[in-house]
């Protein structure tokens, strides 16, 4: 239909998808497969002669693409701007990449020993040239411009176009006129508006940010090389003492962040109230980009202009953000610290703890209402997640629009129309639901003896299958806690067993569950969707818990605050369909295709005791027949 509506109306259609696979896939087979099936200029489908050309285009952000110019230039200042061998050597890897590839996005490029030295050769903004560029017409981003404006189907993902709504709020997106957009994958759509309508500052991006300009030890980087060019060294100086002013406030703000978070001064991470700790940041970083400023008035190479408006523009904003954090100027937001690392109990990088200050409105409805659904473009969003429950074709149309009742209160989608098709999958052929109540409540405390009869029982249910089980939790402590009860007997029976956070990346403990035969995998919340493994090798679901939201999570606490304060039920309007949507999307990876067969196994027993749990139940596909095993066997 987008298609058509391309062709028919001469008119651009954006589709955005939250993942990256599932873009890639539109335009690398299902564009091509949809535009062979229409036939040449649709004969038969009604389209004039004169009916334009279909030109796709996937879109991606800006800083996925290789600057040429900068590149260059960083391989000219190696030795200045880089004290250790590892970032010298990840230059040369990106050098040696930049000669064989035709798109110039670091999707295609390789593992980085130094991840952060892309960040010298990335295309930026403010430091974009324009037409001024000698390599303008050979760039990577501006031939993807380009590309973008003739694009009548334009395909890009949620954060990129969530990210170019929140700047037209401020006249400045960067995507062309759309008529219509279809957001797919749209039960993930008010967390990534929720994300770009709010603010975040991290320690790392200011630290990035000063350790460019000046390293401390070594003293190269940036700055360093201005020194030996500048024609002004005492302004150099100048922005290097401010540079270094402005680490130290740094680490000052988020020392007080930490000593909040470590001391119980936050109540699970939120900051209740502004001006909390000491705010030197926002002053130290505006007047490094004032210096900043003064050394790009001065130099005279016009690329280090370039470079310094960069950099003098992203120390601005490290000052905007930290000011309206620490004072909470965002109205209607909740504020809140994340202490992720060493300090949490978490595996980080040389131990390190990580801090990031964050904000995000509480109800992100009202925004996409005005800037969204009210704006002339018309809107589709599509999920096979995105209702309560399901409903069948002889229903009354008020139950069918209930069903979606939680989604369009939450995105701010009023009036609009809603269709809930059925699936092409026989599902009360293919799927065997079994519900186990023999494991306890898990509220009742999760503690040793739980997490024993847990494991104990996803043992029996993986090694009934013979493996080829994906076994789903809600929290890394009960997943390790169980993996680690019951890894042995699951490799001894010839089941290989793989486990999030602890053997491999999540892409690559996936690319492994699907060449070994046998595998358990134990995932969290990132295998509960967006993960395809079609055929024989996913042959078993475990979802251990009911995946409700943790209630101490900052913005899940304050959204269910706003509905208790004007007298509504948290639990039934926020909590429960939250936690129906991601059950069905658990439920949802066993059957891709129509050959797929194997059994869904729910060992929280709410689904059979709670009142609440016959809910969880009606929103799976009809026509399922559930087995209660029982801690006596089979009811």
């Amino acid at each position: 239909p987008a298609i058509l509506r391309c062709l028919l109306n001469n008119e651009r259609v954006v589709v955005a998808t939250n993942t990256i696979a599932l873009q890639e896939q539109l335009v690398g087979r299902d564009i091509p497969l949809l535009v062979e099936t229409l036939g040449e200029r649709g004969v038969g489908w009604g389209m004039p002669d004169h009916a334009p050309e279909l030109r796709p285009v996937l879109v991606k952000g800006r800083n996925n693409y290789m600057s040429i110019r900068r590149l260059k230039l960083a391989s000219e200042r190696a030795s200045r701007l880089f004290s250790d061998g590892g970032s010298r050597r990840t230059l040369a890897q990106i050098q040696d990449w930049a000669y064989e590839t035709t798109d110039g996005t670091r999707s295609t490029l390789p593992m980085l020993e130094r991840p952060g030295v892309w960040d010298r050769v990335e295309s930026d903004s403010g430091n974009c040239m324009g037409r001024r560029c000698p390599h303008h017409e050979a760039c990577f981003y501006q031939a993807a411009r380009r590309e973008m404006e003739k694009g009548n189907l334009l395909i890009c993902n949620h954060a990129l176009f969530f990210s170019d709504l929140a700047l037209r709020t401020r006249d400045a997106g960067f995507l062309p006129p759309y008529q219509h957009v279809v957001l797919d994958e749209a039960h993930n759509v008010e967390d990534v508006a929720s994300d770009h309508f709010g603010l975040s500052l991290t320690e790392g991006r200011v630290r990035h940010l000063v350790t460019t300009l000046v390293q401390r030890r070594s003293g190269k980087g940036y700055l360093a090389h201005l020194a030996k060019h500048h024609k002004e060294p005492d302004l150099v100086e100048s922005a290097k003492a401010a540079a270094m002013e402005t680490d130290g406030a740094c680490v000052h703000l988020f020392d007080q962040l930490l000593d909040l978070s470590r001391t119980g001064g936050l109540v699970a991470g939120r900051l209740p109230e502004p001006g909390l700790i000491d705010n030197h940041l926002t002053h130290a970083a505006r007047t490094l980009a004032l210096r900043l400023r003064d050394l790009r008035d001065g130099v005279g190479e016009i690329a280090d202009r370039y470079e310094l408006n960069s950099y003098a523009e992203r120390a601005q904003a490290i000052g905007e953000a930290a000011e309206a954090l620490v004072d909470q100027l965002v109205p209607g937001c909740v504020y809140w610290v994340e202490v992720s690392g060493a300090h949490a109990g978490a595996s980080a990088p040389g131990g390190r703890v990580r801090i990031r200050l964050a904000c995000s409105p509480i109800e992100v409805g009202p925004l996409l209402r005005e800037h969204l659904f009210e704006s002339e473009a018309s809107v589709v969003l599509t999920s096979a997640t995105l209702a309560t429950r399901s409903v069948g074709e002889d229903e009354p149309v008020e139950r069918a629009e209930s069903a979606f009742a939680h989604a369009i209160e939450r995105l701010g989608a009023d009036g609009s129309a809603t269709l809930q098709l059925g699936s092409p999958f026989e599902y009360e052929s293919q799927v065997r639901l079994i519900v186990d109540t023999s494991v306890p409540d898990p509220r009742s405390g999760g503690g040793s003896e739980y997490l024993d009869v847990l494991a104990e029982r996803v043992a029996d249910h993986a090694l009934t299958t013979g493996g080829g089980a994906f076994v789903l939790f809600t929290a890394f402590s009960t997943l390790h806690g169980v993996a680690e009860r019951i890894r042995g007997r699951l490799e001894d029976a010839g089941s290989p067993v793989l486990v999030q956070g602890r053997d491999a990346p999540r892409s690559e403990l996936l690319r492994q569950f699907k060449e070994s035969p046998g595998a358990v995998l134990f995932g969290a919340a990132s295998f509960w969707q967006g993960v395809d493994v079609p055929g024989d090798a996913l042959r078993n679901v475990i979802i251990t818990r009911l995946p409700f939201e943790p209630p101490d999570r900052p913005l899940t606490q304050a959204r269910l605050e706003r509905i208790r304060e004007r007298g509504g039920n948290p639990f039934m309007e926020d909590s429960l369909p939250r936690a129906i949507i991601r059950f069905k999307q658990g439920f949802g990876r066993l059957i891709r295709s129509h050959s797929d067969a194997g059994r869904v196994v729910i060992l929280d027993r709410r689904v059979a005791t709670a009142r609440y749990g016959r809910l969880f139940l009606e929103a799976l596909p009809p026509g399922l027949t559930e087995r209660v095993e029982t801690p006596g066997g089979f009811e």
